[in-house]
């Protein structure tokens, strides 16, 4: 199976912890030329230098927030305009943990600006060279709950729904430019996300840490939570010459927590 990234130009957002920074290693140990985007300086100078370093290829970083669109619009087309993006990974911090019917409209318009339009922002910016060239990947890292909404995760669950149908229509927009969308849905994984979730369960339902872990654990057949690396192997293989067929999908990476099909 080939999984070579010579040559191409990877964006990876988010990518100074958990998931994120996984992918950008993976991106790089593949052979891809990865640039970073995040918000901290330091954590990104500090990924930067722990990347998968391969004889030719200089990695390199941005520094934005997803959540200001202008900014970010600003920095990214910057960015462009220097280097071209064959891969796009978008990826950000998932909204607080809470009830759909308890959360703030403020609390809505935050994670809809901080995804769906810090993601449209970045497609804007990067599909025109992709078109241009004739090939480009885009991965869209959310969640299972666009296949089944998770307990008290409300704005997250509304959220990330309209990001799957926003890729889904982009992958019939941008498949005739060889361009594939795709989203990876990570189930539960050991990232610091997990823990707060973790922990804002066992207040809410008065139950100690281990014992609301030891019940999340048994919803997934397998009995353990991902690894940050194994979703993104999945983002690999869908970027890789491997995936070049592969258009408009949800991939579970959930230990096979989700019941539908």
């Amino acid at each position: 199976m080939n999984h070579s990234l010579n040559g191409l130009n990877a964006l990876v957002c988010g990518s100074t912890q958990g998931i994120g920074k996984a992918t950008a290693m993976e991106l790089a140990a593949c052979g891809a030329r990865v640039t970073l985007l995040a918000r901290d300086p330091e954590k990104l100078a500090a990924t930067l230098d722990a990347l998968p370093h391969i004889v030719g290829i200089g990695h390199g970083f941005v520094v934005a927030d997803m959540a200001d669109t202008a900014g970010l619009a600003a920095t990214i087309a910057a960015h462009v305009a220097t280097q071209p993006v064959d891969i796009l990974v978008n990826n950000t911090g998932g909204p607080p943990p809470g009830l759909a019917h308890e959360a703030t409209v403020d609390a809505f318009e935050q994670a809809f600006r901080q995804h769906l339009l810090g993601f449209q922002t970045l497609v804007k910016a990067v599909a025109p060279g992709m078109k241009e060239r004739g090939h480009g990947r885009i991965v869209n890292i959310i969640s299972t709950s666009v296949k089944q909404p998770l307990p008290n995760l409300g704005v997250s669950n509304t959220i990330r729904g309209a990001v799957a149908n926003w890729a889904k229509t982009l992958a019939t927009e941008l498949g005739p430019f060889g361009i594939t969308v795709n989203n990876v849905l990570p189930g539960a994984t050991a990232t610091e996300r997990l823990t707060a979730i973790i922990r804002n369960k066992a207040v809410k339902t008065g139950v100690s840490e281990a014992d609301a872990t030891a019940e999340m654990l048994h919803e997934i057949p397998l009995r353990r939570f991902a690894q940050p690396e194994e979703i993104a192997r999945a983002v690999a293989f869908l970027v890789g010459p491997s995936g070049a067929y592969i258009n408009g999908i949800n991939l579970p990476v959930d230990g096979g927590r989700t019941a539908s099909l």
